[in-house]
């Protein structure tokens, strides 16, 4: 009696080898049922949110904290836009408006008012990132402070190095 020996080919079938086939020759045997099978990784306990964010002021205003700089950004960019229009309406460069003393009022109701309006947010638990839209969005208002930081920068340098303001009428 001849023995069979069955070799598993690339393609997934079984072939017998000619030579010790026998009366059978060649021919392929019905391919071995392989499973396969789908492994999914889950955790057992259903995943918790993230933790809110602080509530505590301390921790807002803290050196890396949300509010610092958010707040700084958007007082900047009023002060910028505000520069500018007494700059073009009086004639007053930047320095002369700080010198005069006329608008410190109006500068300390600004500051309290967007700092209460920027915090109170903060402390309720929204973050700045849940409230963004697609075009303005977090990101964009932290550049946009940025930048208004250095514009009030080049300013009150271009009137300290012309001696002129920035907008000349």
């Amino acid at each position: 009696m001849a023995t069979v020996m069955a070799m598993s080919s690339f393609a997934g079938g079984a072939v017998l080898p000619a030579a010790s086939a026998g009366r059978l020759g060649a021919r392929s045997l019905p391919a071995l049922a392989r499973r396969a099978f789908v492994v999914r990784a889950q955790t057992e306990e259903p995943s918790t949110p993230p933790p809110k964010p602080s509530t505590s002021i301390w921790d807002a205003l803290a050196f890396s904290g949300p509010a610092p700089e958010r707040i700084n950004g958007r007082l900047a960019m009023v002060g910028f836009v505000t520069a500018l229009a007494v700059e073009a309406g009086r004639g007053d460069g930047l320095l002369s408006q700080l010198g005069s003393g006329t608008g410190q009022a109006w500068f300390a109701y600004t500051v309290a008012v967007l700092s209460v309006a920027s915090l109170v947010p903060l402390l309720q638990g929204e973050s700045a990132e849940g409230r963004a839209g697609a075009i303005m969005n977090a990101d964009a208002e932290l550049w946009n402070g940025r930048f208004a930081m250095l514009g009030l920068v080049a300013l009150a340098a271009t009137e300290i190095l012309t001696g002129a303001p920035f907008i000349n009428i």
